[in-house]
């Protein structure tokens, strides 16, 4: 199992964030981690990825844990957070091989031209990121997730800011991905679950209240997925 997810919670204060969820993610497919803004969603990809530590519980990526094993754990994964942190003054080509070379890939330069094609950059490589619309910028982040090929992708909210032709060549992309990896994608947009993902996991207040395949989940409830969400997250 690649994600592994144990009772896992975060609280802020009083508040519950995140209130003792699991669940698992299976490599080949894609869950989509669906759930209206402030349920739990972005707080759960911190924790997932070691940026934040849970209150209790614990999180797994192909074996390694989330805390005790983050090093180990940063090699096997790729992250797109929500507001993805970039390098505004270097240029695209530039920052790219900047990330290359952090994880000492061989042939540095030769992955960086296969990934600025794979996401739709060739035409912006050579221009300062600051220049860039978001839509690129979120490819840029797309392309910093995924350089060094890792087995597990987690994405926070890929496709905000995209225009609609970026928005089905970046869920094509992402479909592409998730046929050799496992991959997690945090978004409160239906269309985008039912675009991309195998899997959904709904959560609202920092609890789950579904976690199925999307067939099923329609076939179970006979309803449409937006109907589902609607009824989950009163």
């Amino acid at each position: 199992m690649s994600i592994k997810v144990t009772a896992l919670s975060k609280h802020f204060d009083k508040q519950k964030a995140v209130d003792g969820i699991s669940f698992e993610a299976k490599p080949g497919r894609i869950l989509g981690f669906l759930g209206p803004n402030g349920a739990g969603k972005s707080t759960t990809m911190r924790m997932l990825t070691g940026y934040l530590k849970p209150t209790s519980g614990t999180a797994s990526l192909c074996g390694y844990d989330s805390q005790t094993q983050n090093l180990e754990m940063r090699r096997i994964m790729g992250y797109l957070p929500e507001n993805t942190p970039l390098y505004m003054d270097m240029y695209v080509k530039e920052f790219l091989l900047f990330v290359a070379n952090t994880y000492q890939l061989k042939d540095a330069a030769l992955r960086v031209e296969e990934i600025i094609k794979q996401v739709g950059l060739t035409a912006e490589q050579h221009k300062k990121i600051a220049m860039l619309s978001k839509g690129y910028k979120q490819r840029v982040g797309l392309a910093q997730a995924i350089i060094h090929n890792p087995e597990v992708l987690i994405l926070d909210e890929p496709t905000s800011g995209l225009d609609p032709n970026q928005l089905s060549e970046i869920r094509d992309l992402i479909k592409g991905l998730g046929k050799d990896k496992t991959v997690i994608l945090s978004t409160h947009i239906m269309q985008e679950v039912e675009a991309i993902c195998d899997d959904v996991i709904i959560i609202s207040m920092g609890n789950i209240v579904a976690n199925a395949p999307i067939v099923e989940l329609k076939k179970q409830h006979d309803l449409s997925l937006e109907e589902i969400f609607k009824k989950l997250t009163k």
